[in-house]
């Protein structure tokens, strides 16, 4: 794993774009540790992080600029395999967002936005649904420069694309 600067931004699990402020070097338990001193972005909230944690957490740099065109095509193409039975499904969904990686979400975006398609989601799988959209639109606009609303738009737009057979067949 690679070690973080400040003033990296970086990717938090389940929190999305955070920023190192500081790192310390702090003594615990006749121990020394490397502190990561981050703050999430969308809540200002500062968060202290041992260095030897980051990669058990899934703090991870943000995409490339370049992996944004993969990311849509994935939105666009592709089926998904969605589990019917809830507590499977939301169980599996929260440890795809723990992971925090960009596919995982995308995963859990397109699994959820398909489920809505042919039934009312739960309150919870709404909720899930509104956070990994939130997450994988910020991450998108912080790497390609473009304002949330239209890469909102085009994730829209791209799962539109991807379902448009079974969104046609629960309207005929």
């Amino acid at each position: 794993m690679d070690s973080f600067k400040v003033g990296d931004k970086i990717i938090y699990p389940n929190q999305g774009i955070g920023v190192i402020e500081d790192i310390q070097v702090e003594k615990h338990y006749g121990e020394k540790f490397r502190i990561y001193h981050l703050r999430i972005v969308s809540n200002d909230t500062l968060v202290l992080v041992p260095f030897s944690n980051t990669e058990e957490i899934g703090i991870r740099k943000p995409i490339s600029r370049g992996r944004v065109e993969k990311i849509f095509d994935y939105i666009s193409n592709g089926s998904v395999d969605v589990t019917m039975n809830w507590k499977g499904r939301y169980k599996e969904h929260i440890n795809l967002m723990k992971s925090g990686a960009m596919h995982d979400m995308v995963l859990v975006l397109k699994s959820l936005y398909y489920l809505n398609l042919i039934k009312p989601l739960s309150f919870r799988e709404k909720k899930m649904m509104e956070k990994v959209k939130e997450l994988i639109i910020s991450e998108i606009s912080e790497v390609s420069s473009v304002s949330l609303t239209e890469i909102e738009q085009r994730i829209m737009d791209s799962l539109s694309l991807c379902f448009k057979d079974e969104d046609n067949s629960l309207v005929s």
